[in-house]
């Protein structure tokens, strides 16, 4: 299977698309950035993007203020960092800014609209022009006659919704997925209605993004998340940031960051590239900084690891610290070891067998740099490493992780303050998805207490994933497919056989708040059910709800909505939920309609059901909410052992094959997962440009490209497959030799449906191999 694009499925096309954005045909520039992260640029950014693009100066300024507080007002729906836990006024950062001013916008997709636009006219229009048109106002229904939406009541919505599910000769035959942006009672629901029609089909965002860290976890220390909080960040000695581009994708870190070289942390940052984040930066909040353009550092370190190579680096730190025990025995924490792991000999002698020859070639590092590191890790009496995307999306992400743990546990760096693994997930609520249910792979006491809770007949036997959903489309396996949030097939891999494979459903059924690519490559009847925003109000019978989530350090908190819906016509993720659930299951024995009057009642269910949810109502209406307890963290692990265990792999040979390259797809800066604020880069300097591919200097020398040309680049799959994209501009970037990377989801094409990791089964989004050759003219 071959794919050749030029136009990747989000170029816009100037003969169909809108022009939503005046820049578009602006000659691409490309100037390294060499400003501080955050700070002024952002502020300005903020600006610009509130008032000349959203024209939402009053309602961008007034989120800011109700934004992350904890004594009323709305989560991000960003990112999952933590919030403030001093009362920090202004606890924001540029993207949560952009994300919810994006979701207040007047811009409205109307029935009007749908009428003016066919369908496959719209599917040549960019994400960005698609997403622009505004929030949808009605329940949409394709009629395949004409090829237009058409406006549908939202009980005949339901009905329709239902019978496709309900009249499924085997439940198995449809599969829900849901984003991280669905809160926790939501979460709860659409898990309970999926597993009583009778499926673990769920795949789930974390399947393509953070699998690895849960399972690395798990086999470790008996949980799926990491073991920090904000505190610990702020008493840590040495903190490592791995595979995370901080500036762009956890903007609220650059505060921790700061505070941390302030006091005199070590921070180490391990990436291919030297982001922004990496560097200095200025907090908007810090006043006197931002009046005085006083930066702070956020690195005392960086290290420009290989791709696919953290593993090489983590094992030499290791084989440097056991180095060190020689000569200072106090380096290798033995008492702890002794008394809460097991392994550790094996682990050992399979550390001090791997040459450093080895490490070197496979982290792209010198013993040197990966000494200094390992020092760092010694002086300091605690430490915290840090993972995303960066070490999961990898064919060795477990093993990775599992080898951070390693290093962590060997010198006792868990169960105390400033110390343990610390993973970044990315969109919020995406943790507490997995907490309240959505799980592919249940574990059985969980389906035990769900089943003797809600009184229902759950499935124990594993469901889909996410490769595993779009494999069973394209074989005619799933016949209904119902997303809640997100844009399923543009996150997903392989972009030409995802599309094909969703064409081949017979219904799919999509709650979101605009329009995306989900909506225009759609199954033979296709429904578009809008929902109401985090940002807006909620109200049901027994008056405002307010709704919870969870953060990526397992704090549960409220978030509660302060404008009015974008349209009347609007429902809550709930409501919908139990609209299709009364009509796909109708001897259900579930009070849907009750549960939707008073969303305290569904958290009264969810505190007998989820452990560490007891007392739900009155703990999550604390000022800080609560924080779920984590048994590791008490040095109680739920291991098959009883205790943590070391694990003992030989380092995994992560190089390309000969004349290719290994390429990761990335994120720029104005952009949030799939939607794309504008063609802008500004950390990495690129301006009106997003079909491009980063390469070394010399890379390029050796194959004779100067900047701007353009290239073809070839991807190589695992069973000898190939996939192309055309005439993209090669852009010189500082990054190590035998490495490339460009933005997704342009770059999903590339990424076959079968080359996912066999450890976590996430797509191995950042460890494509390919080569790039000059463009035939």
């Amino acid at each position: 299977m071959t794919e050749a694009s030029e136009a990747p499925f989000t170029k816009w096309d100037p003969d169909n698309g809108p022009s939503a954005e005046a820049d578009r045909e602006a000659v691409p520039k490309a100037k390294p950035y060499k400003h501080p992260a955050a700070g002024w640029g952002a502020a300005i950014a903020v600006g610009k993007f509130m008032i000349l693009k959203e024209h939402e100066p009053f309602i961008g300024t007034y989120g800011m203020f109700k934004m992350n507080q904890y004594q009323g007002g709305f989560d991000c729906p960003g990112c999952a960092w933590p919030d403030a836990r001093d009362g920090l006024i202004l606890d924001v950062c540029e993207n949560g800014i952009k994300h919810t001013t994006w979701e207040m916008t007047h811009n409205r997709t109307t029935p009007e609209f749908f009428a003016e636009h066919t369908v496959s006219e719209l599917a040549t229009w960019s994400d960005y022009d698609l997403e622009n048109q505004g929030r949808l106002t009605h329940p949409m229904v394709y009629d395949a006659k004409t090829d237009h939406y058409v406006p549908i009541s939202w009980q005949d919505a339901f009905e329709m919704a239902g019978k496709a599910i309900r009249e499924l000769p085997d439940p198995n035959l449809a599969s829900y997925y849901t984003s991280g942006r669905l809160a926790n009672e939501a979460t709860f629901l659409y898990q309970l209605m999926i597993r009583e029609t009778g499926t673990n089909n769920m795949p789930d965002c974390s399947n393509m993004c953070h699998e690895a860290s849960g399972r690395g976890l798990q086999a470790s220390l008996g949980t799926g998340k990491g073991t920090c909080d904000l505190d610990d960040w702020d008493q840590s000695d040495a903190l490592f940031i791995m595979g995370l581009n901080a500036a762009s994708n956890t903007p609220r870190m650059l505060t921790a960051l700061a505070k941390a070289y302030k006091r005199g942390a070590q921070i180490v940052h391990i990436n291919p590239f030297i982001e922004a984040g990496a560097r200095d930066t200025i907090i908007p909040h810090d006043i006197p900084s931002m009046v005085l353009f006083q930066t702070t550092p956020t690195s005392t370190l960086n290290l420009q690891v290989r791709v696919g190579g953290d593993f090489a680096l983590i094992r030499g730190m290791a084989k440097a610290t056991l180095e060190e025990c020689d000569t200072n025995p106090k380096v290798i924490n033995h008492e702890f070891i002794n008394r809460y792991t097991v392994g550790f000999d094996d682990w050992m002698a399979e550390v001090k067998g791997t040459t450093w020859a080895d490490i070197q070639k496979q982290s792209g590092l010198s013993e040197t740099e990966i000494r200094k590191a390992a020092q760092i890790y010694c002086d300091a009496k605690s430490s915290i490493i840090s993972w995303c995307l960066g070490v999961t999306q990898h064919e060795h992400g477990v093993e990775t992780i599992r080898e951070i743990v390693n290093l962590l546990l060997c010198r006792g760096n868990l169960g105390r303050e400033g110390a343990g693994p610390s993973p970044v997930r990315g969109h919020s609520n995406v943790q507490g998805n997995r907490t309240c249910g959505i799980d592919n792979h249940p574990p059985k006491a969980w389906i035990d207490r769900l089943n003797e809770v809600c009184k229902i007949n759950a499935p124990y036997e594993d469901g889909l994933d996410v490769v595993g959903t779009i494999e069973a489309m394209q074989a005619g396996k799933i016949k209904v497919f119902m997303s809640m949030g997100g844009n399923f097939v543009q996150a997903a891999p392989d972009s030409a056989y995802t599309y094909e494979a969703f064409q081949k459903c017979d219904m799919t059924i999509i709650v979101s708040t605009k329009l995306n690519r989900s909506h225009v490559i759609h199954g033979k009847q296709a429904l578009i059910l809008p929902c109401i925003g985090r940002t807006e109000h909620d109200h049901q019978r027994s008056g405002q709800q307010v709704i919870s989530m969870e953060n990526g350090m397992a704090v549960v908190h409220l978030s509660k909505g302060m404008k009015k819906p974008a349209s009347r016509h609007l429902k809550s993720e709930p409501a919908i939920l139990a609209g299709i659930a009364k009509q796909a299951l109708p001897n259900t024995k579930t009070p849907w309609e009750w549960y939707v009057e008073d969303y305290d009642r569904i958290r009264d269910t969810m505190s007998k059901v989820l452990e560490g949810f007891e007392d739900y109502n009155r703990r999550v209406r604390l000022p800080l909410g609560f924080r779920i307890r984590q048994p590791a963290r008490e040095l109680i692990f739920l291991t098959p052992s009883g205790k943590a265990e070391f694990s003992s792999v030989r380092m995994p040979d992560t190089l390309p094959p000969e004349g290719k390259f290994s390429l990761f797809t990335t994120r720029s800066q104005d952009q949030w997962n799939t939607t794309i604020y504008t063609d802008n880069d500004r950390y990495r300097g690129i301006k009106n440009l997003r079909t491009l591919i980063f390469m070394n200097k010399h890379d390029m020398k050796d194959l004779g490209l100067k900047e701007f040309d353009e290239v073809d680049i070839t991807s190589y799959a695992r069973d000898g497959s190939t996939r192309q994209l055309l005439k993209y501009k090669v852009i010189q970037y500082n990054m190590p030799r035998g490495c490339t990377a460009g933005y997704m989801p342009e770059m999903n094409v590339l990424c076959a449906i079968g080359d996912y990791s066999t450890e976590s089964r996430q797509p191995l989004m950042k460890s494509v191999k390919v080569t790039v050759v000059p463009s035939k003219n």
